[in-house]
């Protein structure tokens, strides 16, 4: 039965626990390539919206440095300024005015500048309220910055994340865009615009895409780093690998997104190239930050599974305790009693199912008690009778023998009456001593029968008639051997005897389904309705407990009963003055 236990546990592991883990483990791998997909198609969408966002922010400054080109005021300046440095200062002072109230209104049409500055001839120029202390102007035109820029002659040029060419102690990054200034109609440069702007602009662009997951990085077309979101590592993973995979082949190309190792961490990166600037947005995650939830899903998922499969142990111990403990300790009890020994507990106070298992295994054990004592006394009878007969089948045999040799004595006297009576007497004896076995047809039984009332009938003469009336096919049944006679028998003594006048004695069968009725009727004194009540109990007594009268009654009823079964026997039917009825039922 543990086996059982275990069959069961292993079963619930097979159809639960087993299809879960499957269906955690596929769920999870399609989960994790949704999400990577969602997430590369949304930031391949939001790297586009980001790169056109900073093209715009960018065009528009370049749009306020062309005022330079077409501000005549600006223009007649810078060029007066130019070329003829010598002016008197009242001159100066005008020119000078003019070219900083013009870097006074580009700082407030364009968002996020930190300062504005324009360079003519050795001298720069500032808006009328910029600290120049904080500035250290000395050899400007050998400078890189201006070096590329007079070369664009005229054309934009940008630069990436760097501190103030000529600040001092600067600190925070800015951005600049740069540009020659060209008298209008002609390529003939009168000075050179400098526009520096805060990162402030960059963060306002992204922080509506950043947060904790997303972190970006703009670097220009040689791998200078423009903006970042992690200071610390990727700056300086950039700036010193350029000659890492990784970062060669985010420089070459325009487009595209993949998996690699940055920033200690296997990460999603994905970028697009500006076709304004030429700059590059980099976005990347972190892999787990994108498969976050799917790996709370699974742990959801095989958190269940962990529950179906300590959901199985507690239904394997519960199975243990309710279900299969009580079969083990019913099916050791049952095996006592196969060995004989009845006195076992099969008491149970559960309602349930196996309360009535108990209970109908406990009726069922009694119930065999109570055959297999009736059977013990039942074999014991019959051992017993055969006894009986073997001690006195001498006496039939030298009675059968004596009687023929008195028959042939009277037939040798003329004495044909005695002999005819004789000779009957003697056919009886033999029927009793010819046959050993338990059942016989009813033909059988009626001809020992027929026999027997024929004496009856050469001692009280005309008193007695005797009829069957048989239903077709009843003659060929079986029925126990004797079981007639004694009731006939009663019939003639206690009933038709008794009787003043004539008597009748029938005998008829019918077939009532699957069983058949013998019925012995006769018309004498009847019985009683007390007598009749305490005759019908009788017949379900122990035969020790009765007399003679009724022993003949009783041994044809419980020899029926036994050999046919508990539902098989007699049944009594009489009325006073009227007579009785005797009724066998056997099976059909």
């Amino acid at each position: 039965m543990k086996h059982v236990n275990h069959q069961i546990f292993i079963l619930m592991i097979l159809i639960i626990t087993v299809p879960l883990l499957l269906i955690s483990v596929i769920i999870y791998l399609f989960s994790i390539q949704a999400v990577k997909n969602e997430y590369q198609s949304s930031s391949n969408l939001i790297l586009t919206n980001l790169s056109f966002n900073i093209d715009q922010y960018l065009q528009s400054i370049e749009k306020g440095t062309l005022n330079a080109q077409t501000d005549s005021q600006l223009q007649s300046a810078l060029e007066n300024w130019t070329l003829d440095p010598d002016n008197g200062n009242d001159q100066k002072i005008v020119y000078g005015n003019i070219i900083e109230h013009f870097i006074s209104s580009i700082e407030m049409t364009i968002k996020n500048v930190d300062s504005v500055q324009i360079y003519a001839g050795s001298r720069v120029f500032y808006s009328t309220n910029f600290n120049r202390s904080d500035y250290d102007v000395k050899d400007f035109a050998n400078e890189d910055w201006y070096v590329q820029t007079q070369q664009k002659n005229g054309g934009i040029v940008l630069f990436g994340a760097h501190v103030p060419f000529h600040r001092v102690n600067a600190k925070e990054s800015v951005i600049s865009i740069a540009r020659v200034i060209n008298k209008v109609g002609s390529k003939q440069p009168i000075g050179t615009m400098l526009i520096d702007i805060r990162l402030d602009s960059l963060r306002e662009i992204l922080k509506l895409s950043e947060d904790s997951k997303r972190n970006f990085i703009i670097i220009d077309d040689k791998g200078g780093v423009i903006y970042n979101s992690d200071r610390n590592q990727v700056i300086s993973n950039i700036s010193t690998n350029l000659q890492d995979p990784t970062i060669q082949h985010v420089i070459k190309e325009q487009s595209g997104s993949f998996y690699a190792h940055l920033s200690a961490a296997d990460s999603f990166i994905n970028f697009v190239t500006s076709p304004y600037s030429g700059w590059k947005v980099i976005q990347y995650i972190d892999e787990k930050e994108m498969t976050k939830q799917a790996d709370i899903l699974i742990k959801i998922i095989l958190t269940l599974a962990f529950l179906s499969l300590g959901t199985a142990l507690l239904f394997m111990f519960i199975l243990s305790a309710r279900v299969t403990k009580p079969i083990i300790l019913l099916s050791r009890q049952v095996k006592l009693v196969g060995l004989g020994k009845f006195d076992v507990d099969l008491s149970s106070d559960r309602q349930d199912e196996f309360g009535v298992l108990y209970q109908g295994i406990r009726k069922m054990v009694e119930d065999l008690q109570i055959y297999i004592e009736r059977s013990s006394t039942a074999k014991v009878q019959q051992k017993v009778a055969q006894f009986g007969a073997l001690k006195s089948q001498i006496n039939p045999h030298f009675l059968a023998n004596v009687l023929e040799s008195i028959q042939m004595k009277a037939v040798i006297n003329g004495q044909r009456e005695i002999s005819d009576m004789v000779g009957m007497i003697g056919r009886l004896f033999r029927t009793h001593i010819q046959t050993g076995k338990e059942t016989v047809t009813l033909r059988e039984e009626l001809e020992h029968i027929r026999l027997y009332v024929k004496i009856q009938q050469l001692r009280f003469g005309d008193k007695i008639q005797y009829t069957e009336r048989l239903d077709a096919g009843s003659e060929s049944l079986q029925v126990m051997h004797f079981s007639l006679q004694p009731l006939i028998e009663n019939a003639i003594v206690h009933g038709l005897e008794r009787l003043n006048g004539p008597g009748l004695l029938e005998v008829s069968t019918v077939k009532s389904e699957k069983d058949m009725l013998i019925i012995i009727k006769d018309n004498g004194v009847g019985i009683g309705e007390e007598k009749l009540q305490q005759t019908r109990l009788r017949l379900f007594q122990p035969s020790d407990t009765l007399d003679e009268e009724h022993i003949g009654i009783k041994n044809v009823h419980d020899r029926i009963r036994f050999y046919f079964g508990e539902q098989y026997g007699l049944d009594i039917y009489s009325q006073l003055g009227k007579g009785t009825t005797v009724i066998i039922r056997i099976p059909a």
